[in-house]
């Protein structure tokens, strides 16, 4: 390994050992300050509220990581729960079909995203942002606006599923979908194509990647994952609610910055982001206890949002 790539892997190390710092920090100040924080059953409710987040959080690195941003995830939150409940309840299809039926819905909003982005050169914001109002009509629009209740029994005790005392089981389907976006970020091609064109998109090209084609991919998967999030919701929540992911996109993003991810492209890491997301969840639940206003937590998540790329501006102008 020559000198340059040590450097790396040292500001990679000492970046991921800041955000651990950050989180520690949280969790020390809330054991102090919070009553109940440092408890089973808040564990258990952290760990299920960073499942939802943390499971956008792989679609949004791989999109940030390639340069670009998906602001349609919390819209297809929204329409994956809606829909998923209509399928069940209103056109009384099986559990399992109905939630295969939402993911593949998921996956084609991702690849309309990539298409119009990648194919025509519609900026990656204007693109999510205008699918964002489109899906979010439609699940709206689907339900006239109300919430859909008289769920299966077994979506609700599947949500209830806990291991070890504290893990829930829809935790431990984040888990193991960060492994598999792990191991396929570093160490297969698709991974390092996706660093490179968010490096720098030209020479990516120039070097033979196909690079309309990769990005198509890249936003299928976040549409996927926002489809399973979908569906985790769902669960969690034991009916379809369309707005039920509003600022959920805002959030995965903030995670993914937090966790070391570059709005400028060809940076972050699937371990960073999952840390962003634990980091965004101890923050929201340890102001709860606190009896701190939500108000004021989304004051808390702009502010640490806008802190996050104000430091990744100045370290770029440091490197320059």
């Amino acid at each position: 390994m020559n000198v340059e790539g040590i450097k790396n892997k040292l500001k990679g190390l000492f970046s991921a050992l800041g955000i651990l710092f950050v989180l520690l920090f949280l969790c020390v100040l809330f054991a102090v300050k919070a009553p109940g924080f440092v408890s089973v059953r808040n564990l258990y409710y952290v760990l299920q509220q960073v499942s939802v987040v943390g499971i956008l959080t792989i679609g949004q690195t791989y999109v940030i990581i390639s340069k670009g941003i998906d602001l349609s995830q919390g819209a297809i939150i929204g329409f994956s729960s809606i829909m998923s409940a209509i399928l069940i309840v209103n056109k009384g299809l099986p559990v399992w079909c109905a939630f295969v039926i939402i993911i593949l819905a998921g996956a084609l909003i991702g690849f309309i995203n990539g298409i119009l982005i990648a194919k025509l050169n519609v900026p990656a914001m204007i693109a999510t942002l205008g699918t964002t109002n489109i899906v979010s009509a439609i699940a709206l629009l689907s339900c006239n606006g109300s919430n859909i209740y008289s769920l299966p029994a077994s979506i609700k005790a599947f949500a209830s599923i806990k291991l070890w005392g504290f893990m829930p089981g829809i935790t431990c389907i984040m888990f193991v979908m960060f492994i598999v976006a792990y191991i396929a970020l570093m160490k297969t091609k698709f991974g390092r194509y996706t660093y490179a064109i968010g490096s720098n998109e030209l020479s990516a090209r120039f070097s033979g990647i196909r690079v309309t084609r990769h990005l198509i991919s890249v936003y299928t998967i976040s549409g996927i994952v926002s489809a399973v999030a979908g569906v985790i919701m769902v669960c969690r929540l034991n009916s379809g609610v369309a707005t039920a992911g509003d600022g959920y996109e805002m959030n995965s993003i903030a995670a993914v910055v937090i966790g070391g991810g570059s709005l400028f492209g060809g940076e972050g890491s699937i371990i960073g982001s999952l840390v962003g997301a634990l980091i965004m969840s101890v923050l929201s639940n340890g102001l709860q206890l606190m009896g701190i206003s939500t108000y004021w937590q989304k004051l808390f998540v702009g502010v640490v949002l806008i802190g996050a790329v104000v430091i990744d501006n100045l370290r770029r102008k440091k490197m320059s």
